[in-house]
C-alpha cells in the first residue's frame, strides 16, 4: 500500500507542476509601458467639397525645448463641410526631433469622448506616435483616408 500511495503523490505532485507550467508557459509577456517623449498642441483647419484639405500649425515639446510645426494634408473621398481643430496630445517614440516630421496615417480614430471631442492615435514612417485629444468647432463629414505632414519649422 506504501509504493501505491508514493505513486498517487507522485502523480498529483506531477500534475500540479504541469499545470504550473501551462499556465505560466501559455501567459504572453505584456509589452512594456510606453514612455512619453514629448507633448504636441496644434489648432489645424478643415476644408471639404469631395477633395478635402488641413493647414495648421502648431508646437512640439521635447526635452524641455519647444519646436514649431507646421501640418497640411488632403485626402479624396465623401468630404463635405469645414471646421477648425485644436488638438493636445503625447508623443511617444520620439528620440531624436528630426524624426518628429513625416507623414502620419491614422492608426486609431472617431474615438468619441463626448461633445465635439474626440480621439486619434497617428503614426509616421518614423515610427513616432501621437496621441491626440481633439475639439472641433463646425461641421464636417468626412469618409476618406489620408494622411497628414507635418514639417519643422525653424
Amino acid at each position: 500500500m506504501l509504493p501505491f500511495s508514493k505513486i498517487i503523490i507522485s502523480m498529483m505532485f506531477s500534475l500540479i507542476s504541469l499545470t504550473a507550467f501551462s499556465q505560466e508557459a501559455g501567459t504572453p509577456d505584456k509589452p512594456p509601458a510606453r514612455q512619453v517623449s514629448a507633448t504636441v498642441r496644434f489648432s489645424e483647419t478643415q476644408y471639404a467639397l469631395i477633395l478635402s484639405g488641413s493647414s495648421g500649425t502648431g508646437i512640439l515639446t521635447f526635452k524641455n525645448k519647444d519646436y514649431p510645426f507646421k501640418l497640411s494634408g488632403m485626402s479624396l473621398g465623401a468630404n463635405v463641410g469645414i471646421s477648425k481643430i485644436s488638438a493636445t496630445g503625447e508623443v511617444y517614440d520620439l528620440t531624436d526631433v528630426s524624426k518628429f516630421a513625416g507623414t502620419y496615417s491614422k492608426i486609431e480614430s472617431g474615438i468619441s469622448m463626448g461633445l465635439g471631442t474626440s480621439g486619434s492615435v497617428l503614426k509616421n514612417e518614423n515610427g513616432v506616435m501621437m496621441n491626440l485629444t481633439s475639439t472641433a468647432e463646425g461641421i464636417q463629414v468626412n469618409l476618406s483616408a489620408g494622411g497628414v505632414k507635418v514639417e519643422l519649422l525653424n
